[in-house]
């Protein structure tokens, strides 16, 4: 499980780093900087994404093995 903390820390890191990016480009009125912070703000979302998903599906196999 320390594997899957670490990914989500990294989801959450990437995520805050967009969050970071996007406003700072939004004060600047740099829209190259605002993309780079959607883009890596969207990347930390789908992996957090893809994480949940094995998460489920480790759970049904867990539940069908058992059974």
């Amino acid at each position: 499980h320390r594997v899957d903390r670490r990914q989500r820390q990294m989801c959450i890191r990437d995520r805050l780093k967009g969050n970071v990016k996007e406003t700072a480009g939004n004060l600047t009125e740099d829209k190259n900087l605002e993309k780079d912070g959607k883009n890596d703000k969207n990347e930390g979302k789908a992996k957090e994404f893809v994480d949940q998903t094995a998460d489920k599906a480790k759970e049904v196999i867990n539940k069908f093995n058992k059974n």
